[in-house]
């Protein structure tokens, strides 16, 4: 199951492994994967995680009948959370990498109406000089003060 900690912005991934013995060929052939951060904000103050957000994955995961899972995901129905991934796929990936994401993320959906690259850049660079000008105005008020502060001693 993969989660997000939106307090610190942390993918926390929890993996359920079966104890078996050492063998030549590995056990795994599918891992199966439960997405719970993409579109779902849960914070300490405002929005905490009950387990009725866990009900979806508990009815998926089904631990006594493993062999009769199905996938909420498909081609047909990109917003399902629960889907398989074969063991060859993920070794496949780099780095062996379990950032593993096939949702549309809705946050990132505007993505398309942003302005222009270059209007970007003009804004943020105008930022930057204001800042640097409040930074500017703070560091002349804090020299006057150690320059009166000076004066007084003398």
């Amino acid at each position: 199951m993969i989660l997000t900690d939106s307090e610190t912005k942390v993918d926390l991934l929890v993996l359920f492994f079966d104890r078996r013995p050492g063998a030549k060929e590995p056990w795994t052939k599918t891992v199966w994967v439960y997405d719970l951060r993409t579109n779902r904000h849960f914070t300490l103050k405002t929005r905490r995680m009950v387990r009725a957000d866990l009900d979806e994955f508990v009815e998926c995961y089904r631990p006594a009948d493993r062999n009769n899972r199905k996938a909420t995901w498909s081609e047909k129905r990109p917003e399902g959370r629960w889907r398989p991934y074969a063991c060859d796929e993920i070794l496949a990936r780099d780095k062996v990498s379990l950032d593993l994401f096939w949702l549309r993320d809705e946050s990132l959906e505007d993505s398309a109406s942003l302005p222009e690259p270059h209007l970007l850049a003009q804004e943020i660079a105008d930022d930057l000089r204001s800042a640097l000008a409040q930074i500017e105005d703070v560091l002349g008020d804090l020299e006057q003060r150690v320059d009166v502060g000076a004066g007084e001693q003398s």
